[in-house]
């Protein structure tokens, strides 16, 4: 039988190391042109609100990809229940 909080702690094993990642992978840097006509376009009050909105785009992403690989993973090389399904 599988423990209550075993879901959330493997969603949160993902996001901490998602975080983790943000540290080791930055941001990507935009230019300042660049920076001011997406400030313009989007109605933001400055350049750290737009940099804010980055920073969590970028977690959320490298999250989402962090956990579809680890899922793949898990379940190719290291799940035991397809090994116990098969029939012998």
């Amino acid at each position: 039988m599988k423990h209550p909080l075993e879901t959330l702690l493997t969603a949160a094993g993902v996001l901490l190391m998602a975080f983790l990642s943000c540290l080791l992978l930055p941001a990507p840097t935009l230019g300042l042109p660049l920076a001011k006509k997406l400030v313009a376009t989007f109605h933001l009050l400055d350049l750290s609100q737009l940099y804010t909105l980055l920073y969590c785009l970028w977690f959320l992403a490298l999250g989402a990809i962090e956990y579809a690989v680890i899922r793949f993973v898990w379940r190719r090389w290291f799940s035991l229940a397809e090994r116990d399904s098969r029939p012998r």
